[in-house]
């Protein structure tokens, strides 16, 4: 099949389809409801599908809607298609395909220009929150946003909130009772009125809202499609579904997809009771049901399915539809037993899974391949720091949206400056990645990462990114300039299609969902951080088990689930997840702890917890090398480090010099073992296996010439 072409014949977009997928492609009229597993190849079907309802002309591509959650999904399955052969498929999410209508029946349906959408409810709810004489701090600010994202996406107004979130036994956010929490949202409300803005629930609301309300206007958008497609169908929420309704009118060209057993979004308002009762909305649907997995092995299908057990969905929701869940059957082969694995305290376990990661690397996998994932993303600070003492490259997902990030908007402006200015300069195509890296160098990008983590580490793999992406640009068309580039980074800041860093991955499990690796760590699986302690009811702890299963099926061929005993050495003791008591190879006792060597034990107990100067326990891996919290003054012997960093500056050049390609300054060793040696300033090899971030390997490359620095010193 010639890609980006339609084939003469239909029938061969039906080649090497499963015999369920080929049922969905075929299923090319009326209402279609697809219960597709994790891994079982549902974009390949939906695609697939409308593809062979255009080849045979049953189906209009420009008159054709599909729908999913994510702009990198809309971007996949845009791909996708082109590749099959078809174009003018209008592939949007949710918000995108209403702000666009929005847009054109605003003037006609309110006059003048659209009110301005706002980015992020932060400010004004924090504006909100004082107003009424509550805390505006960043963690107040958020979880009140998410509870009016709640109120607003269910269509419940300030006024029945307290009423609407008593039903559905939701506490006030923040410690604020709900209440206080509808004052702060009809604050808000108002504000935003009163600004002339809007935010993106608004869009869904007021869409749905003017569609309803004119005829006119309604009939124009439901002519414009015929044929829709909706992804991800378990997490609409109510007006997502009233906004669906809409669209379709009295017709009945839809099919859904979706799998019940990844509804990890209920606290924000998605409800999958509209996927499980489609069959009986609509009579005569066709049901079909994926579950041959082409992702995991076996033996991580084998711990999914232990995992999820029965809690699928309450028994009232099954019993009312035509379409059960069936369980996952692997279809590729024998891999590794996963892994269950208890240490002793938080560090261990990050040091562990970085040197496992090291292992993976050495044999082979890429660093791309590999997750480490985490309930929240408070929870990354002890791998980052680990990773970065190992050298190995990472990038943590989540948070802003990467085109908003200040460090992109920046680089991508400087780059379209460039490119107007390269209209009259003579670039040969040779240097198109050479020139994005010399002009990315004045947004802060430099050839190696630099040793922080954080925000400093977040925004060299932002501008890496982009750096990535002018590569994957030049590979594949070799000819290509700065325009060119541009041309990719708008067609990718259009769809939010972000670029990948090749580095390890660190994610929450909710932001992994979609995603997929070769190696998967899941980490921190303790019973108060999976399920969260705030998960009360058994709705709410059966979504946790739930995001547990979509964590232990991101990993294609190697799993491991971890949780530690104490967060700190010697802490108080925790249990592990309850949702492991099913998983092969379990054991809630020692004896499932990681072997360890007596040289590791004795080193972890040399580390103290806490602080030597005022007594408080140190909580991140900066405090425990440097052995005292942020607060407290610093002891640094200044011209010793100095001259450490002057040391380390000679390691890498000879290492440069031997390895013949450019090393990371951390890879010698990082800042914060800098400090804490020009802190400590040990004396013996025992006092330096002390330092963090002085494993074995880097001792027995650098001890002795760092005994003779400190020596002199001294």
């Amino acid at each position: 099949m010639n890609p980006n072409r339609l084939p003469s014949d239909p029938a061969d977009l039906l080649v090497g389809l499963d015999p369920e997928q080929r049922q969905v492609a075929e299923a090319i009229g009326g209402p279609v409801v697809v219960m597709a597993g994790a891994g079982t190849g549902k974009t390949r079907a939906i695609t697939h599908r409308i593809a062979y309802a255009v080849a045979r002309g049953e189906h209009d591509p420009a008159r054709t809607l599909a729908v999913t959650f994510t702009n990198r999904a809309a971007g996949e399955m845009g791909r996708r298609l082109a590749a099959l052969g078809v174009g003018g498929v209008r592939v949007r999410t949710f918000h995108s395909a209403a702000l666009r209508q929005l847009r054109w029946a605003w003037p006609q349906a309110v006059g003048g220009d659209m009110h301005e959408v706002i980015g992020s409810k932060a400010s004004l709810i924090a504006t909100a929150a004082s107003q009424n004489r509550f805390a505006a701090d960043p963690s107040t600010v958020r979880d009140l946003a998410t509870e009016i994202e709640w109120a607003k996406v269910m269509q419940v107004g300030p006024q029945d909130y307290p009423r609407v979130a008593s039903l559905h036994g939701r506490r006030g956010p923040a410690g604020l009772s709900i209440e206080q929490a509808a004052e702060v949202y009809d604050s808000y409300e108002r504000i935003k009125r009163s600004a002339g803005r809007i935010d993106f629930e608004d869009v869904l609301l007021l869409t749905v809202g003017v569609l309803e309300d004119r005829d006119d206007l309604r009939r124009q958008v439901q002519a414009s499609f015929a044929h829709f497609t909706v992804d991800e169908y378990q997490d609409v929420s109510a007006v997502q579904e009233r906004l669906l309704r809409v669209w379709l009118g009295e017709r009945d060209d839809v099919c859904v997809v979706g799998d019940v057993a990844q509804t990890i979004y209920s606290f924000a308002g998605a409800d999958p009771s509209h996927l499980l009762q489609f069959g009986n909305r609509f009579d005569g649907s066709q049901v079909v049901s994926l579950t041959r997995c082409y992702r995991c092995t076996p033996q991580i299908v084998a711990v999914a399915e232990n995992v999820l057990g029965d809690g699928v969905a309450s028994a009232q929701l099954l019993s009312t539809t035509k379409a059960k869940r069936s369980p996952l059957r692997s279809q590729v082969d024998d891999g590794p037993t996963p892994a269950v694995t208890q240490y002793s305290d938080e560090a261990s376990e990050a040091a562990a899974v970085v040197g496992q990661i090291r292992q993976l690397i050495a044999a082979g996998t890429s660093p791309r391949e590999i997750a480490i994932l985490v309930r929240i993303n408070a929870l990354t600070e002890q791998f980052e720091s680990a990773l970065a003492d190992a050298g190995i490259a990472y990038s943590v997902r989540g948070g802003r949206r990467f085109f908003d990030r200040p460090e992109v908007r920046k680089g991508v402006s400087l780059l379209r400056g460039a490119a107007r200015a390269a209209t009259t300069i003579d670039q040969t195509p040779d240097s198109a990645s050479e020139l994005v890296r010399t002009i990315l160098s004045s947004a802060g990008w430099t050839a190696r990462p630099p040793t922080d983590t954080g925000a400093v580490r977040e925004a060299w793999e932002s501008l890496s990114a982009l750096v990535s992406l002018c590569d994957e640009v030049v590979a594949t068309n070799p000819a290509a300039g700065l325009p060119d580039i541009i041309g990719e980074i708008a067609r990718r800041e259009e769809a939010q299609d972000a670029p990948s860093v090749d580095g390890v991955t660190l994610a929450s499990l909710h932001a992994a969902k979609g995603m997929e690796w070769d190696a998967v760590f899941l980490v921190g699986l303790v019973d108060t951080m999976m399920p969260m302690s705030h998960a009360q009811t058994p709705g709410q702890i059966e979504e946790e088990r739930r995001l547990l299963y979509v964590g232990v099926t991101r990993a294609r061929t190697f799993l491991q689930l971890s949780w530690a005993d104490s967060r700190l050495p010697g802490g108080r003791a925790r249990k592990p997840s309850r949702f492991l008591s099913s998983v092969p190879g379990h054991s809630g006792s020692a004896g499932a702890r990681s072997k360890e060597s007596v040289s590791t034990i004795k080193r972890r107990a040399r580390k103290p917890a806490h602080c030597r100067i005022c007594g408080k326990a140190l909580v991140t891996a900066k405090e425990r090398s440097l052995v005292r919290c942020r607060t407290c003054p610093s002891q640094v012997n200044e011209e010793l480090l100095a001259d450490l960093r002057d040391w380390r500056t000679e390691k890498v050049s000879e290492m440069v010099a031997e390895r013949g390609s450019s090393i990371p300054a951390y890879v010698v060793a990082t800042d914060a073992t800098l400090e804490a040696l020009a802190e400590h300033q040990p004396s013996s090899e025992e006092e330096l296996a002390a330092i963090p971030g002085l494993g074995p390997a880097k001792l027995a490359a650098h001890g002795e010439s760092l005994l003779v620095l400190l020596d002199r010193h001294r």
